[in-house]
């Protein structure tokens, strides 16, 4: 069925976001160990993404700064000035890098992070994951300072456990705030939140889910089941993880078997069939992240957003990849 999509309230927030948002890590210009991991994309394609994104209904950004140290928000500064918007017209996330770091760092570093996206203040700062050397308080207390000074509007993070997130939560409602969302791996190919305690978790103190990966890193579009041979042939490390190589291929088969089903039933990609399915499963609480490398990507993304499945394949769905809960 067709339908228009309606903007969702991120967590607590006064951000009203888009279900489907752009992940920019694409966007890192092969700079870092994470801009590594994908090809290089020249500044009118960046362009040219972010521009259709903005035409089918896209009004929030996620970045970070491991995306090529600074690169990828510069990117997106620069590809939104392009298309005559700024980092002020749209929504806009980044995340500070733990790693190595203490809590300290967040506010130091912060000025590199305005400058690099060209604004006064970040509407989403997360904190990337949980490995630094310092708390999840004293980090949440720094992010917290950030909000008081007016350079940051509200804090999320990123790849955090029920417990963490929780932890994080309960330090932000010291200082007056809360915890807007979370960050992580979720899709049909990897359903964990669901039964380790985050999505309970979420729900239950009004904290959104931001999903990345939630395409499975290309798996859930077909294409690699339809020709294993091209898996040789990627960039990066992808090949080499589990759910590339033929046992991986032969788990998921089913799940990609119903999504070839319903992309012919509602005339639309096994992408976006996998992606309607994200952001509507579980209500209101999932919002999605996929990241584009051509505009034609981008506007297939964002086209997820105007069809919605029936309540019988949802639950098809839902039964057919219930395996990867675990």
């Amino acid at each position: 069925m067709r339908t228009e999509f309606a903007i969702r309230r991120l967590g607590y927030s006064e951000l009203m976001v888009s279900p489907i948002g752009l992940g920019s890590w694409q966007f890192s210009k092969r700079t870092g160990l994470s801009g590594k991991y994908l090809g290089m994309l020249d500044d009118s394609e960046i362009s040219r993404i972010v521009k259709e994104s903005l035409n089918h209904g896209i009004n929030w950004f996620d970045t970070a700064e491991v995306y090529g140290w600074g690169k990828s928000e510069r990117a997106l500064s620069d590809a939104l000035r392009n298309c005559g918007k700024s980092c002020d017209d749209v929504i806009v996330a980044t995340k500070w890098w733990p790693v190595f770091r203490t809590a300290r760092s967040i506010t130091s570093t912060i000025g590199k992070r305005l400058d690099a996206l060209k604004t006064n203040c970040i509407d989403l700062y997360q904190i990337h994951n949980p490995f630094s050397f310092s708390s999840t308080e004293s980090e949440v207390k720094a992010m917290a300072e950030l909000v008081t000074e007016g350079k940051i509007r509200y804090v999320g993070v990123s790849n955090f456990s029920a417990n963490q997130m929780t932890r994080a939560h309960r330090e932000l409602l010291n200082h007056g705030l809360g915890l807007v969302s979370n960050q992580v791996n979720y899709s049909l190919l990897n359903r964990k939140i669901e039964t380790n305690g985050i999505l309970d978790a979420a729900t239950d103190l009004n904290i959104t889910i931001i999903a990345h990966t939630p395409l499975a890193r290309g798996l859930l579009s077909g294409k690699f089941h339809d020709n294993p041979d091209l898996i040789r042939t990627r960039e990066g490390f992808r090949k080499y993880q589990g759910g590339f190589k033929r046992k991986g291929l032969e788990k998921s088969y089913c799940v990609i078997a119903l999504l070839r089903s319903l992309a012919t039933k509602y005339k639309v990609s096994m992408s976006q069939i996998a992606l309607n399915w994200l952001i509507n499963f579980n209500g209101k609480i999932v919002v999605a992240i996929p990241g584009a490398t051509s505009a034609e990507q981008a506007v297939s993304n964002a086209d997820s957003m105007k069809f919605t499945l029936s309540e019988e394949d949802l639950q098809n769905l839902d039964e057919v990849s219930s395996e990867f809960k675990s």
